[in-house]
């Protein structure tokens, strides 16, 4: 399941990417919106990666880095996940900092888009972020989502999370 754009190549991570991951978690940009800035531990990256795992397996979901072509530098990642008791997987994806801005994650999460539609026969997305992730708002709009939801949730006590929709056409 591993997907090529113009720029990108995307390849699911597996349990070997431990430590690659976990970096991305514990940037600090990273962690600011997508972690409540929480550290998280070495522990808690090898249990969502045994969730990877089992999803991939299973229903053909997960996360994949997000690999640059011209160098072979892995920027980040984007999923499909389980996030706020969902009733399917959201689009997400993460960014380290010096990728930020330059269309990598509008043009990773088109792909994933594009699969989840065509491939697993989703007939919505759903994606989410916290008010004040400008970036990620920015693009939900790129990828067409449109805002239905604002929700105060435990996991971010401090502001509200967005939700942004995008159906099949």
């Amino acid at each position: 399941m591993m997907f090529e754009t113009q720029r990108l190549i995307l390849k699911p991570i597996t349990n070997s990417d431990i430590n690659k991951l976990h970096e991305i978690f514990i940037d600090s940009y990273v962690r600011r919106y997508l972690c409540d800035n929480e550290i998280w531990s070495l522990e808690k990256v090898e249990e969502m990666l045994a969730e990877n795992a089992r999803l991939f397996a299973e229903e053909k979901v997960g996360i994949w880095f997000i690999e640059t072509k011209s160098d072979r530098e892995i920027i980040g990642f984007v999923c499909l996940w389980y996030f706020f008791g969902e009733p399917q997987p959201q689009l997400g994806y993460a960014l380290m900092p010096a990728a930020t801005k330059k269309g990598y994650a509008t043009e990773a999460a088109t792909k994933i888009v594009e699969y989840a539609f065509n491939e697993l026969g989703f007939n919505y997305l759903i994606a989410s972020c916290d008010r004040p992730n400008l970036e990620s708002q920015k693009v939900a709009a790129r990828l067409g989502m449109k805002q239905v939801e604002e929700r105060s949730m435990n996991e971010s006590p401090n502001y509200p999370t967005l939700f942004f929709r995008l159906d099949r056409s």
